[in-house]
C-alpha cells in the first residue's frame, strides 16, 4: 500500500531578517526598525518544512509583520499553495490570527519563546526557516543588501534559492547495490 502526499506544502513558516543595505541603497527604501537599532530593510519569507522558497517579499525595515506576513500569504493563497498550518513568530499576533482561519482557510499558530531563555535560541519549528537564512548568507552577494531596488534584492533571494535547489538535484545520490 503506498502513502499518497499532497501535491502543495501542508505547513509552511513565515520569518523576517533584517538586512543592513549598502551605501548604493536609496534611503526612500530603508527603514529604521527600533526593536532592533538597524536603518536597512527587512526580509519576508514563507518556506515549506523542507526550506524551500514559496514567498519572499523585501520592505524598509519600519514596516510593521503583521502587514507584511499578511501580504504574503495572500499571495501564496493566491499562488495556490494552501498550507493548513502556519508557523510564525510573536510579530504576528493580534487581528492577523483571526484573519487568516477567515479568510484565507489556514491557521497561523504563533510560536513564542519562554520568559526564562536568553540569548540567541532557534525555537523549535522555526529552525526551518532560520536554515534557509543560513543558506542565503552563503550567497556573498546576500551578505549585504546591495540592491538599488526592492524588487532586484526580491530577485536575488530567488537566485540564491535556485542554486540551492540547483545543487540539492546535482547531488550525487548513494549507488543501490
Amino acid at each position: 500500500m503506498s502513502v499518497l502526499r499532497s501535491s502543495g506544502p501542508s505547513v509552511s513558516c513565515v520569518q523576517h531578517q533584517r538586512s543592513r543595505p549598502d551605501a548604493v541603497v536609496d534611503s526612500d527604501s530603508r527603514g529604521f526598525d527600533g526593536g532592533k537599532l538597524i536603518n536597512g530593510r527587512k526580509r519576508h519569507v514563507v518556506v515549506d518544512t523542507l526550506g524551500l522558497l514559496l514567498g519572499v517579499m523585501v520592505t524598509a525595515a519600519d514596516t510593521g509583520d503583521r502587514a507584511t506576513a499578511q501580504v504574503l500569504l495572500e499571495r501564496m493563497a493566491d499562488a495556490h499553495h494552501r498550507p493548513a498550518l502556519v508557523w510564525a513568530d510573536g510579530g504576528c499576533t493580534g487581528p492577523l490570527v483571526e484573519y487568516c482561519p477567515a479568510t484565507l482557510a489556514l491557521v497561523l499558530a504563533i510560536v513564542k519563546r519562554s520568559d526564562d531563555m536568553r540569548g540567541f535560541v532557534v525555537l523549535p519549528k522555526r529552525w526551518i526557516v532560520e536554515r534557509l537564512f543560513a543558506h542565503l548568507m552563503r550567497t556573498r552577494r546576500l551578505a549585504r543588501d546591495y540592491e538599488r531596488r526592492t524588487t532586484s534584492a526580491e530577485a536575488m533571494i530567488y537566485w540564491s534559492m535556485t542554486l540551492l535547489m540547483t545543487r540539492r538535484l546535482a547531488r550525487p545520490r548513494p549507488s543501490r547495490a
